[in-house]
């Protein structure tokens, strides 16, 4: 079983006086890496948000029932805990009232369990994500060149746990990911009406990858009302599906400040949109398919090393433009991507003139592991 890097911040986080939230796309492993955890840990209790009887039991909890729930345990693990009714009240009763307990609570969408608990838990809680498998976490496993041979598989693939380890099934798998995503973390709410058009949706901007996306145009194609649009893309963030790159806008007039760039998370989910699995050799989105697996590579690195940055893309209005940028403690670290070794980059005097202190680099196919393993 390939070692997730947040195995060792959790466990060091353990019985500190606050709860652990993990959250993050579903079949990402949440389950198994808990398990994994608390393997061979005697007094753990766990409770599953997708079982109705769990459901039931929480129903109405208070702290006395709680206290009947508990008994001697020293772990609470309540997997799938969005399902469960106002579950942030329910578990602050836990931290509140059991402090000795160690309390973690896990869900596979933001959409609720955030929502529902950042208030009640408030300066209560440690939250991690768990993404797809990083770059990182497989090149530990199966080693540099091993890992560096299977790159084109996560291009096209990605690095979803079961696509990872049934490299025979990936098209399967993914085709079923694509529907549990789709028909279980969204359109189970009932404000989403018309699930055709928001695949029409999705399907716009995985062929619009790597580009400044305009809700005018996506509307056109969809036949949806941009506010419409601005909430489907929000529940698609949210459920961990895409995320949103905003562009960077400081100093300049020329500067876009309004557009967006949008990414998948995982390469082969945004292929499986659309449908297309040829090799990289035959494909023409390669530049698109490459930026899209390195920044959200990135994004992991970030995420699991506690790096905090501000992350933008970078473009005037007269086409200067630079495809990653990071702030970080004050700098600037400029990143322009690119499948091809050869291929030239120039980083604009405009740019590193308005941000004096940055840094620049080249990411290509022969460097790239040095920006996503520690």
């Amino acid at each position: 079983m390939i070692k997730r890097l947040l195995e060792s911040k959790i466990r060091e986080r353990l019985f500190k006086g606050k709860a652990i939230i993990l959250t993050g796309p579903r079949q990402t492993g949440k389950t198994t890496l808990l398990k994994q955890i608390f393997d061979g840990m005697r007094d753990v209790l766990w409770l599953n948000g997708d079982d109705i009887e769990t459901r039931i039991l929480l129903e109405e909890v208070s702290t006395s029932k709680w206290s009947r729930i508990i008994k001697s345990a020293k772990v609470v693990v309540v997997d799938e805990a969005q399902r469960i009714r106002d579950i942030g009240i329910k578990l602050k009763l836990v931290t509140d009232q059991f402090p000795a307990v160690q309390l973690v609570a896990s869900g596979s969408s933001t959409l609720e369990l955030a929502n529902q608990i950042n208030e009640p838990l408030t300066g209560r809680k440690w939250h991690y994500q768990l993404f797809p498998l990083s770059y990182e976490e497989m090149e530990a496993h199966h080693g540099f060149v091993e890992e560096n041979r299977r790159l084109s598989d996560r291009l096209v693939y990605g690095s979803y746990p079961e696509v990872v380890s049934h490299p025979d099934e990936a098209r399967d798998i993914l085709s079923q990911l694509a529907d549990s995503f789709l028909y279980k973390d969204i359109l189970m709410w009932e404000r989403i009406k018309k699930p055709e058009k928001l695949m029409k949706l999705l399907q716009a901007l995985a062929f619009q990858l790597g580009n400044e996306v305009s809700y005018h145009e996506l509307g056109q194609i969809t036949d949806l009302d941009n506010q419409t649009i601005e909430n489907y893309i929000t529940l698609l963030e949210q459920t961990f599906i895409l995320f949103r790159l905003p562009p960077l806008s400081r100093n300049l007039r020329k500067e876009l400040k309004t557009k967006r760039k949008i990414y998948f998370y995982d390469n082969g989910i945004r292929n499986a949109l659309i449908a297309q699995y040829q090799p990289p050799e035959l494909r023409q989105d390669m530049g698109a398919l490459w930026e899209n697996w390195f920044i959200s590579e990135r994004k992991k690195w970030l995420h699991y090393h506690s790096i905090y940055a501000n992350t933008y893309f970078w473009r005037t209005q007269d086409q200067q433009e630079i495809d990653y940028v990071e702030e970080r403690d004050g700098f600037m670290w400029a990143y322009e991507i690119k499948w091809g070794t050869k291929a030239k980059a120039h980083f604009s005097k405009t740019f590193r003139d308005a941000y004096p202190q940055h840094h620049t680099q080249v990411v290509h196919r022969d460097n790239f592991f040095e920006f996503l393993a520690h």
